[in-house]
Formats: structure tokens, C-alpha cells, sequence
């Protein structure tokens, strides 16, 4: 028997940074919204915890336990007195190291696929709680839709989306490292004073709505500059997807993959062909929100 669980990657429509906590991390508000890109992550029962993997970028994806997916199969195991003696497979399809939560999306994906192979009668809750120990993104790839995230991004509240929003997303040649744009981020603004982060009652609203013109207006990463300080080139691409008709351009998360919200399906083709002709990027890929979180298939 086997289990597999497709899971969406995000793209962080706001994403408010407070300055550093005492533990090293930043209060957030964190507003997610999921998008249909997808990874398949399969569990099968095996004699011990291995993890393959398949797909773009594949060989960049650890496949020892510094990965989400078998951290996450470890420590379900441990809450319930099972050996995680299970093949973990993950279908890549989001992009590696490039800010759209990928890596938290084959966690959540392994937790739910395991908790299904192995009957552990976890609930909700249950879950959500170990997926907030694994990382501040893994929560939101559980339950998907549109959300924000408060604390580090792990304390959820679900945001209702009135319409479908459509985007493209240029992949990056290598990736950019989280802790790194946050530390450029605490560079960037140090000796300023960093106000508490809090959602845009413009932003909440127009996804309330369903207006992809008003979401344009809001759109918003507070880590931006710091991706760009560490990778001046996103500048161009995010002036190629603007040039071309995008609404609205932003880094997605702490990059490198750029973001551009357009206004239809045809828009998303002019959009994406356009950033690929234009040399800035290594793909662009059309996709659609909100999707929904981790699902068994």
C-alpha cells in the first residue's frame, strides 16, 4: 500500500517583518495565498526512512533527515511509537530554494500521507502542531486557501477569497537563502525603527472581493529589498513581467522566484512567454489561486 499527497506551493501576497525577537526569528504578517503548483509527495511502507525525489531541480532537494518531509515522518512517528520505515517519494514541481515554500509543502505533504498510511487518528490540531515545529511555512501547506500568519507565520487565520487570481512565476537560476535575506533584511534596517508588522486592510479586502486591480495596488514584501541587495538581477525581471502587461511584479517570500499578478488566463501567456524571451529567468510558469492545501489523492 501506498499513500501520495499533492500540495501547493504559495505565494506571500503581504509579508510584513518585524524587527529580530530575542530567538533570532521576526514577528510577521504573513499574508499566503496558494497556488497551483504542485508537488506529489508518496509514502510507502519500507524497511527503513528513505527519501527519493524526481522532477526540476531534483538534484538540489536533500535526501537525508535535514529534509522536511522525512522530519516530518520522524516525528509523527515518535508522538505515536511507530518506527518511520517508509520510502518517501516527492514529485517536484514548485521551484527549489525560490521562496514558494516548496520544501514546507513536501513536509506537510509527508505528515498528512503518513498520518493516512499508518491510521494514527491524528487530528487537525495534532498536525498543525507538528507542522509548526517543522517550520513557519509548513502550517499554511497543510490547509492551503488564502491565510494570514501571524507570530513567525505559523498562527493561522483563514482569509476568505471572493474570485480566482491569476499569476506567472519566473523561476531564478540558483536559489536564495531565508536566513540569509533575513539577515540582509536586519542589515538594511538596522538603526531604523522597524514598526510592528499588521495586515493591509486594502489587500484583506480586495482578496475578499475578488479584484485583481486592487490587489495589484497592494501587493506588498517588506523583504524585497533585501533579495534585491543580495540579487540585483531580479530587478530586470521584474521590469520584463511589468513591461510585458503584468498588474503587479514582487519577489515571492525571500526569492528568487518573481511573482506577477495578471489580469486573465491570456494575459498570464503573454506574461510568461514574454519573461522567458527576455533572458531574465530560466522559466516562467502560469498558475492559478487560491488552491487548496495538502490533499490525498
Amino acid at each position: 500500500m501506498s499513500v501520495t499527497v499533492r500540495v501547493p506551493a504559495k505565494v506571500n501576497v503581504q509579508l510584513a517583518v518585524g524587527a529580530p525577537r530575542p530567538d533570532g526569528f521576526h514577528d510577521l504578517a504573513n499574508v499566503f495565498l496558494a497556488v497551483g503548483l504542485y508537488d506529489e509527495v508518496t509514502v510507502t511502507p519500507a524497511d527503513e526512512l528513505r527519501i527519493t525525489c524526481s522532477g526540476p531541480d531534483a538534484a538540489k532537494v536533500p535526501l537525508d533527515a535535514t529534509n522536511l518531509a522525512a522530519r516530518a515522518a520522524i516525528a509523527l512517528a515518535e508522538r505515536h511509537g511507530i518506527a518511520p520505515d517508509v520510502h518517501i517519494h516527492i514529485a517536484k514541481d514548485i521551484p527549489v530554494a525560490g521562496g514558494m515554500a516548496g520544501g514546507s509543502a513536501d513536509g506537510a505533504a509527508a505528515l498528512l500521507a503518513c498520518d493516512t498510511l499508518w491510521s494514527t487518528g491524528a487530528g487537525r490540531e495534532e498536525l498543525l502542531a507538528i507542522c509548526a515545529e517543522l517550520g513557519s511555512d509548513v502550517p499554511f501547506s497543510l490547509v492551503g486557501g488564502a491565510a494570514l500568519g501571524v507570530g513567525r507565520g505559523e498562527q493561522l487565520t483563514a482569509i476568505d477569497v471572493g474570485g480566482t487570481f491569476h499569476w506567472v512565476f519566473a523561476v531564478a537560476d540558483g536559489g536564495l537563502s531565508t536566513p540569509a535575506v533575513y539577515g540582509e533584511f536586519d542589515r538594511l534596517t538596522a538603526g531604523t525603527d522597524v514598526p510592528d508588522p499588521a495586515a493591509s486592510a486594502a489587500l484583506l479586502d480586495a482578496l475578499r472581493t475578488g479584484d485583481a486591480t486592487a490587489l495589484a495596488g497592494a501587493l506588498s514584501n517588506e523583504l524585497q529589498p533585501a533579495a534585491l541587495s543580495l540579487r540585483p538581477s531580479l530587478a530586470d525581471t521584474l521590469a520584463a513581467g511589468t513591461e510585458a502587461g503584468a498588474l503587479a511584479a514582487l519577489v515571492s517570500g525571500s526569492g528568487p522566484t518573481t511573482a506577477f499578478l495578471v489580469a486573465d488566463a491570456e494575459s498570464a501567456r503573454k506574461v510568461a512567454e514574454a519573461l522567458i524571451t527576455s533572458g531574465t529567468c530560466r522559466n516562467a510558469r502560469a498558475a492559478v489561486s487560491p488552491a487548496p492545501g495538502a490533499t490525498v489523492l
